[in-house]
């Protein structure tokens, strides 16, 4: 997984609770993804169809840093889905908690907004970096 976004947690963005509002942690994490799906896709017509079960697993707090990774989990004819995870980063001591992960899917549109292919260079080099990915953790077991 890369490094998506990094965004600093203010008293704005905290619900009743003195948490990061759920609501602020989705769109920071949906706009994320939108970028990251198209710089991958290498086009700007990326549309979120998805967003798999969010369980907030731990709050995060004021003057915390929200870091957001991202991963291609799979790629089809026209849509791709990455595996999003959303961390409070302690600034003091470099700890880090995840506090939601999810799956996001996104689809490639044409002007009309209707799906169009991702193109096939796309296609490959995702599966030439799995290829890698495989090869790397078969070593590992050897």
């Amino acid at each position: 997984m890369q490094l998506l976004n990094t965004h600093p947690i203010k008293k704005s963005d905290l619900g009743f609770h003195g948490n990061l509002f759920g609501g602020k942690l989705m769109a920071w994490i949906d706009a994320a993804a939108a970028g990251f799906a198209m710089e991958l896709c290498d086009t700007p017509r990326m549309v979120t169809i998805k967003i798999d079960e969010c369980i907030f697993k731990k709050p995060a707090k004021e003057g915390q840093l929200l870091k957001i990774y991202g991963g291609v989990k799979g790629i089809g004819n026209t849509s791709i889905t990455l595996y999003l995870e959303a961390r409070a980063h302690n600034v003091y001591s470099g700890q880090q908690k995840v506090v939601l992960s999810t799956n996001i899917t996104f689809v490639r549109i044409d002007e009309a907004g209707d799906p169009v292919p991702i193109a096939d260079r796309i296609k490959a080099k995702y599966l030439l970096q799995n290829d890698k990915l495989d090869a790397t953790s078969s070593k590992d077991l050897d």
